[in-house]
């Protein structure tokens, strides 16, 4: 193992990706067992496991080691890390510095990345917010349009030509045979990889009646290349994990941890993702469409490795091979794999240098170009619900001319106006005279300006559209002034100027079926953001009529289509 932990003394033995060694002395600390437990966490921080491939940088992270063993001495705990207690701990982080705070926790972190045990609520303290804040660093800025663009078709090359391979490579695994019978081919090896699985060189060796040596020797390239083709390896999972990235807006730790169950399929083009962020809890997002395709493409990809794996193993979305000729899967990618993968595909900044891949920023840069595009909606207030709208004005938004800042104003008006209409109760009659409007909502006859004529008309029936009676359907409300208002029948629920009698009874009981169909064909949380606010006003709308009222208006529904305008698009059926 190219890094170690060493007895006899206390100390770690390191090996690093670019051949270099370094040692670290822990002895001679006053509670052994505690360094001993932080030093094998260390272990796991340190490359291939983890992203510290450098002296200098395990070196503060072991100078950090014994600043910790001996704080905790000084205060008389001499156990190990499993008897660490989240007071202890916070009262020690509480203390500061900040890098200490920072580097110590990414050891308590390590130490149970190993399969060590610690006490409860300790692995979620130190995986939680820090006490010491780092200070206000400058947000990574979207990247430029051409870099951005560079990094798609880099990762699209790269994802596009090894699944053209892999399905040149699955075809094979029909046409082939074995290579001891029918030679050496590069068909003859997709076909013996599809049945033996990701193994080692040696045991391939054997599979064709050869010696490892004599295997080793004449290193067949066309063996090397079926190996790459059946079996979908490192370089191909990054490109997949950025592009996916660069297609969804993921946070980064969201996309590492993702497994095929965390995919809900609702229809051929829909998916629901269910993702971790870990500051935060469990979200879940309608992927864009490019994202689906290239999920589906990935499965596609991965699906023979998948079933070859170990069963615990299947449910992993990311599953691929680390190296080429040995059977690892792939159980982490750091950010010096992503680098190395810039470096080997000559992706150049804007600046003609390498490419510094921020998968942090990819997620910055998503939401800036989408919101050049168009607008899309969120059902949220905010990208991130850590972040105030200030914060994410300033981080993913620029304005730069009165224009803009004139336009975002609007906006952020027209949003404000929006949500005060929507706090307004409905305006529901059970009488069907003027008086019983005018008596129950006299500042909705004031705000509408309606006339004797006017909540004549409203009342009686001459101002209904499919759900209600419109105070104004010139208002502009939902459209062009002037015009007659395009709402789609569902959004009369929540308009201040909709009037609810008992003869709209049936049709809305006829819309609230719709809402229960749609409920039972789309993802929960797609319902919700489309619908949620309008299912929960028409409970309170018909609660206001009379029981008996309903009940004879619900022998008029006969739960289709059919009983509401609706688009092409918008049918259940």
């Amino acid at each position: 193992m190219p890094t170690r932990v060493t007895d006899e003394p206390l100390g770690l033995s390191c090996v690093f990706s670019d051949g270099s060694r370094a040692e670290f002395d822990l002895a001679g600390l006053p509670n052994p067992r505690l360094a001993r437990d932080l030093a094998v966490g260390l272990v796991e921080l340190i490359h291939p496991h983890g992203s510290a491939d450098s002296a200098g940088t395990v070196d503060a992270y072991a100078r950090a080691l014994r600043a910790m063993v001996r704080a905790l001495a000084e205060q008389g705990f001499i156990g190990g890390a499993g008897e660490l207690r989240r007071g202890q701990l916070a009262q020690f982080w509480m203390a500061g510095p900040r890098r200490l705070e920072a580097l110590t926790r990414a050891l308590v972190e390590g130490f149970a990345r190993s399969g060590g045990t610690l006490g409860d609520g300790v692995l979620e303290l130190a995986a939680g917010r820090h006490f010491n804040l780092q200070p206000f660093r400058r947000p990574l800025p979207p990247y430029l349009e051409v870099e951005w663009q560079r990094l798609i078709t880099a990762c699209s090359q790269v994802v596009d030509e090894s699944y053209a391979v892999h399905l040149r490579a699955l075809a094979a695994t029909e046409q082939g045979g074995d290579p001891r019978e029918s030679g050496w081919t590069w068909e003859n090896f997709c076909w013996l990889l599809a049945r033996l699985g990701p193994v080692s060189t040696p045991v391939f060796a054997r599979a064709i009646g050869v010696t490892h040596s004599v295997f080793h020797n004449r290193r067949p390239p066309a063996f090397y290349d079926a190996l790459r083709a059946v079996f979908p390896h490192l370089d191909v999972v990054i490109a997949y994990r950025l592009l996916f990235g660069v297609y969804s807006g993921i946070v980064p730790d969201g996309i590492a941890d993702l497994g095929v169950d965390d995919i809900e399929w609702a229809g051929d083009s829909t998916v629901l993702l269910s993702y971790v962020k870990r500051r935060t809890a469990a979200e879940s997002l309608n992927l864009p469409r490019p994202a689906v395709r290239l999920l589906e493409q990935w499965l596609s990809h991965s699906s023979l490795l998948r079933g070859l794996v170990a069963p615990a193993d299947r449910d992993r979305l990311w599953l691929g091979l680390s190296y080429v000729g040995k059977p690892f899967l792939i159980r982490e990618i750091d950010r010096v794999g992503v680098q190395r993968w810039v470096g080997r595909h000559g992706l150049l900044g804007a600046d003609g240098r390498p490419l510094k891949i921020h998968r942090a920023r990819i997620r910055t840069t998503h939401h800036a170009m989408r919101e050049k595009k168009t607008w899309t909606g969120n059902a949220r207030a905010t990208i991130d619900p850590n972040h105030t709208p200030a914060v994410e004005g300033d981080h993913y938004l620029s304005v730069t001319t009165a224009g803009q800042q004139h336009a975002v104003e609007t906006v952020i008006e027209d949003a404000q106006h929006d949500l005060l209409r929507r706090a307004h109760p409905p305006a529901v009659i059970t009488e069907e005279d003027a008086a019983a409007l005018v008596d129950g909502y006299p500042q909705l006859v004031a705000a509408m300006n309606l006339d004797d004529h006017a909540i004549a008309e409203l009342v009686g029936g001459a101002r209904d559209v499919f759900t209600a009676a419109c105070g104004d359907q010139l208002a502009g409300l939902h459209g062009p002034v002037g015009k007659p208002c395009p709402a789609r029948p569902w959004v009369c629920l929540l308009c201040p100027l909709a009037v609810f009698a008992p003869r709209h009874a049936v049709n809305l009981l006829r819309l609230k079926a719709f809402f229960s169909r749609q409920w039972q064909q789309m993802p929960a949380a797609h319902f919700m953001a489309v619908f949620g606010p309008y299912a929960a006003r028409i409970d309170q709308i018909l609660g206001r009529f009379d029981p008996a009222e309903l009940t004879t208006a619900a022998s008029r529904v006969t739960d289709t289509d059919d009983e509401i305008p609706l688009r092409p698009e918008e049918r259940t059926a």
